[in-house]
């Protein structure tokens, strides 16, 4: 029985699919009477379907070896676009993660929009993604992923404009397509120059032949750095890491999934071509380097945001940046545990945060407080997710940033650093959001603020019992190790930092007689960090500057120039026929005065030479 859903895994995506299809009746004009709910109930059902059939799938996969199925596309001359699905513990275990949390979501949808009459479309959008994510881990073609990606980002214009009548919406849904595309034009380039070198986009078989290609240096780092670009964008790393800001415009359920394994996808891709980076130490290096920028720049930048759902997506970009050093160090097994933690663990945080902004209607942290009394359901979740994303033990963040810290320790001591000051960093600022939600005295916005009904609570509560169970998973499958062969030095380094980010965001935003807002250094340093470190700004005077340059060059040229030209011939046709109707009128004198005067004019260029000797000869 098992067998047959492994070989069957391809179905996978295909459920969530049906359920899309299946809510079309309940789109506008359609069904009415119901209302849009069944498309919900649909699609929450279609999504279980899958993830029940990868449940039972993925016990067929323990000690076996890796099985492929190869689905026939196109094939015309050396070109062969085979799909190939790879079934494995690996890609059946991602499908789970993204099939879970999706599913929790959508209950989450269920209390979250239950006013909202846009439940076909939401629930749609949702399995989409979710298709596609599913589709993503399964295949094992650069190719196909590429596509996927691209259906991905098509996929978070649409969620994040679901509230299309509002401008902001459609603004942000606009800027974060654009900016995503930066990057996805960039790996479109390497998706290319790939094939011609390797022979093949089967990552397999990239990696195969990755350990033994002797390119030029010059091409490796080129293709190296295009491909980091499109990972770089879908994770949301420094410099293309606006675009998730911008989509905190969505609405909350769709946060949930987008900021927990949607920004994953890009690192899953990144995972599989590290083989191929690997060919150019210098687009290694900058896979370092730009994980270790975004990680710390993100950290900061976090700390200084009123917006609760800002400063979730910064934490976000920056846990991102951890996985890039753990792929740029070649820990690739460790990239993939800090994924399954972060996921689960973010998941959990923006459930949490989003009840309260679902109830006092407003994310503004200065304008919250005082909840813990009111709210312990929520509460306790946003703890229990806290303690996981960071280096506390015995929670599964706590042995992910052990394994990279322990790897970094003996080899790159500088990372080390960063990822304790990192670690630090973002302890201080999930107490800190903790603390202005839940600390302190209830506030007018948050005076009247009960506990949220049932559909709300219960995904939180299953989440956070699957997050303190992390570890014991991790035990099972052996990638947690002995205490006895624990660093000590390290974990206990790790420990501190996290004791020390998590005692002074205690101080500071727990404590009632220190003043608020918190103050920190001189008020550039507070506006660099709030603003991002002025991102925006140097976007305008660079990119848009320069974009806005050439479209308006590109802009005069065709009008003055193209268009110009265009029309000069249609004139001159124009006036030529009105001119020549008047010779074809049918009148005898107009064709003998054309005939009179074409005659004129050729005894003049005849006899030109004769006059020019003439002119001269009476000159001298």
């Amino acid at each position: 029985m098992a067998q047959f859903f492994l070989q069957t895994a391809w179905l996978i995506p295909c459920y969530a699919l049906i359920g899309s299809i299946l809510a079309i009746p309940w789109s506008p004009s359609i069904i009415r009477r119901t209302g849009p709910r069944p498309a919900g109930y649909i699609n929450a059902l279609m999504t279980l379907v899958a993830f029940l059939h990868g449940l039972i799938a993925l016990s067929a996969t323990w000690n076996q070896p890796t099985q492929e199925i190869l689905i026939p596309w196109l094939q015309t001359v050396d070109l062969d676009l085979t799909i190939p699905l790879e079934f494995s513990s690996l890609t059946i275990a991602a499908t789970l993660v993204i099939t879970g949390i999706n599913l929790l979501a959508q209950i989450y949808a269920i209390g979250y929009m239950e006013t909202d009459w846009g439940w076909a479309r939401f629930y749609s959008l949702l399995a989409f993604f979710e298709a596609g994510m599913c589709a993503l881990v399964l295949c094992n073609s650069l190719f196909f992923s590429y596509i996927i990606l691209e259906i991905l980002t098509l996929g978070t214009y649409l969620l994040v404009g679901f509230w299309f009548n509002q401008s902001l919406v459609v603004s942000g849904a606009r800027d974060a397509f654009l900016t995503k595309r930066v990057g996805d034009l960039f790996l479109l380039m390497g998706v290319i120059a790939i094939y011609p070198l390797a022979g093949t986009w089967n990552f397999t078989e990239l990696a195969a032949w990755a350990s033994t290609a002797q390119i030029d240096p010059k091409v490796a780092t080129l293709l190296g750095l295009a491909l980091i670009a499109g990972p770089m964008g879908k994770c949301a790393q420094f410099p293309l890491h606006l675009w998730l800001d911008l989509a905190m415009e969505g609405p909350v359920p769709s946060t949930i999934l987008r900021n927990a394994v949607v920004v994953c996808t890009g690192a899953w891709v990144l995972i599989e071509v590290q083989p191929v980076i690997e060919l150019s130490p210098l687009a290694a290096f900058v896979t370092l380097l730009i994980g270790a920028v975004t990680a710390l720049g993100g950290t900061m930048v976090a700390i200084a945001q009123v917006d609760v759902k800002r400063t979730l997506s910064f934490l976000v970009s920056a846990y991102m940046g951890l996985v890039f050093i753990a792929v740029g160090t070649d820990q690739t097994q460790t990239a993939l545990t800090l994924m399954l933690i972060y996921a689960v663990a973010m998941a959990l945080l923006v459930m949490s945060t989003g009840t309260i902004i679902w109830n006092s209607v407003t994310q503004d942290l200065t304008q919250l407080g005082g909840l813990w009394g009111k709210r312990p359901a929520s509460g306790i979740s946003y703890l229990v997710g806290a303690a996981a994303l960071v280096g506390i033990p015995p929670l599964g963040g706590f042995w992910a940033l052990l394994e990279l810290g322990d790897y970094l320790s003996t080899t790159r001591p500088w990372l080390f650093a960063i990822l304790l000051v990192v670690n630090g960093l973002a302890s201080m600022s999930v107490i800190r959001v903790f603390g202005l939600i839940f600390g302190g005295k209830p506030k007018q916005m948050s005076e009247r603020s009960p506990e949220v009904h049932w559909p709300m609570i219960l995904p939180m509560i299953v989440l956070t019992g699957f997050v303190l169970h992390v570890p014991l998973i991790l035990i099972q499958w052996q990638l947690i190790p002995a205490w006895s062969a624990v660093n000590t030095t390290v974990a206990g380094l790790l420990v501190l930092s996290s004791v020390a980010g998590c005692s002074i965001g205690a101080f500071l935003y727990l404590n009632d007689s220190y003043a608020k807002p918190v103050r920190f250094g001189p008020e550039f340093l507070q506006n660099l960090f709030a603003y991002d470190f002025y991102t925006q700004q140097l976007y305008r005077l660079t990119v848009v500057f320069f974009v806005d340059l050439v479209s308006k060059a590109i802009s005069w040229s065709d009008r003055y120039i193209v268009d110009g030209l265009v029309n000069l011939v249609g004139m001159v046709t124009m006036f030529g026929g009105q001119g020549l109707k008047y010779n074809v009128s049918g009148q005898t004198q107009f064709y003998a005065l054309t005939i009179l005067f074409g005659v004129a004019l050729l005894g003049l260029l005849l006899s030109w030479p004769l006059l020019a000797h003439f002119s001269s000869v009476i000159g001298g």
